[in-house]
């Protein structure tokens, strides 16, 4: 803590960690802990912690944004990424989207069991994300549940998960656009 700064409130840390599910705010970063709060607009200029200045970063990304090579503008739309993801996705579902961008391979497929289609229910309804045929593969099937299934990102998903990795402003169908 920086002298004359005083602690960011435990809620307020609390509050800024769940909002960013205990992980660097930036959706392409594979860096680990230690996770550190950040002023989007510096401390210096706002002299107060506030939830919507305030984002969750890795060390590598937070020293990233000291050096300028994060700018403010991307840290404010991460932050608003976070806002439509949060509000629209479940935690698998956020996490399906994290593998994309991560992995940089948004032509593939995950798989999950049969049974786990509810948790990908807001992708799929979006038309982020699509079931796979089987393709060539045996289906099997319990109680006419299938054992595994094959998901991939659609353009539409493909072209959400680059905009948010890109800091882009990105919204789910749920929400219309402004004409």
């Amino acid at each position: 803590m920086a002298e004359g700064r005083p602690a960011v409130p435990a809620q307020l840390r609390r509050d800024l960690l769940v909002e960013a599910g205990h992980r660097c705010a930036i959706p392409t970063c594979r860096q680990p802990t230690p996770l550190q709060l950040e002023h989007i607009e510096d401390w210096a200029k706002v002299q107060r912690h506030e939830f919507a200045n305030m984002i969750v970063l890795c060390a590598n990304c937070h020293a990233r944004k000291t050096a300028g090579q994060i700018d403010r503008k991307s840290l404010h739309q991460y932050k608003a990424n976070l806002a439509v993801l949060n509000n629209r996705y479940g935690e698998v579902e956020r996490r399906v989207l994290e593998l994309f961008a991560t992995s940089g391979q948004l032509h593939a497929y995950v798989e999950f069991p049969g049974t786990f289609e509810i948790l990908l229910m807001y992708l799929l309804r979006d038309g982020l994300l699509t079931r796979l045929p089987p393709q060539g593969r045996v289906q099997m099937e319990i109680m006419g549940v299938p054992q595994a299934v094959q998901y991939a990102l659609t353009d539409t998903g493909r072209a959400f998960v680059q905009r948010w990795s890109r800091a882009e402003v990105v919204e789910s169908a749920a929400e219309p656009e402004d004409s």
